[in-house]
């Protein structure tokens, strides 16, 4: 099951539970007491989850690693790639 079928199927269960609650076709005694709550869980439910998500991609970016051995090998490279088109006639305009 891919990450998708998981998110969809929660999604539907959720609503599904969610709309049989607030048209009380579940005769259940807590709904009756909570419904301003169990009207307001789907905006609270995304508000939690949009928190969730920024909240790991910020700690994401705040711990990306860099990679200086990379970084100095890939300027070699560039520098190679520059003489080897010299070599070859093609000319570069530095900036």
């Amino acid at each position: 099951m891919t990450k998708l079928m998981e998110w969809l199927l929660f999604a539907v269960l959720f609503f599904s539970i969610w709309i049989a609650a607030i048209t009380e076709s579940v005769n259940l005694s807590f709904i009756k007491e909570w419904k301003q709550f169990v009207l307001l869980l789907p905006p609270i439910a995304l508000f939690v989850c949009s928190l969730y998500a920024a909240t790991i991609i910020l700690y994401r970016v705040l711990t990306f690693n860099n990679c200086e051995h990379a970084a100095i090998e890939l300027q070699e490279q560039i520098e190679e790639a520059k003489k080897d088109l010299q070599n070859k006639g093609v000319v570069l305009k530095c900036k």
